[in-house]
């Protein structure tokens, strides 16, 4: 693994372990919580899914210029 890409997930958890925090120390009742915490699971994993997308093309620009 590179170390751009070590940083990029460490990036990635620490703003996962970001937003879970805001959303569980905010008032809010445990209905609203819940679908807040949904909603960004939701946008996280599809921000991991086009970062993991374009890591993928460069490997495979890599790979193919060899």
């Amino acid at each position: 693994m590179s170390t751009a890409f070590k940083v990029l997930v460490g990036t990635l958890i620490g703003a996962a372990a970001g937003i879970v925090t805001g959303v569980l120390i905010a008032p809010a009742s445990g209905k609203e919580t819940r679908e807040k915490l949904s909603d960004k699971t939701d946008d996280l994993l599809e921000s991991v899914k086009d970062l993991l997308s374009k890591h993928e093309e460069e490997v495979k620009k890599k790979s193919a210029g060899k």
